[in-house]
């Protein structure tokens, strides 16, 4: 959503409404609008929107087939 060019290159991403601030010291080369894998404040990885879109579809089936099962962010 935003990135501020601090020391830790600290982004405002947004995880399925809830935005949070991480780094991207990890992944210098995220932008505004890319999808990145976020591990305790840190994105990790970028993604494609292809394989972004996966890797929702699955979360979001793993939190429909077990209604005490949730994705913690």
């Amino acid at each position: 959503m935003r990135i501020e060019d601090d020391t830790l290159r600290t982004a405002t991403v947004s995880f399925g409404g809830v935005t949070k601030s991480v780094s991207l010291a990890l992944v210098p080369e995220a932008e505004v609008g890319d999808y990145v894998i976020v591990h305790v404040g840190f994105a990790i990885s970028r993604l494609d929107e292809e394989a972004a879109r996966r890797t929702l579809e699955t979360y979001a089936e793993l939190a429909a087939s077990d209604p005490n099962r949730g994705v913690e962010l």
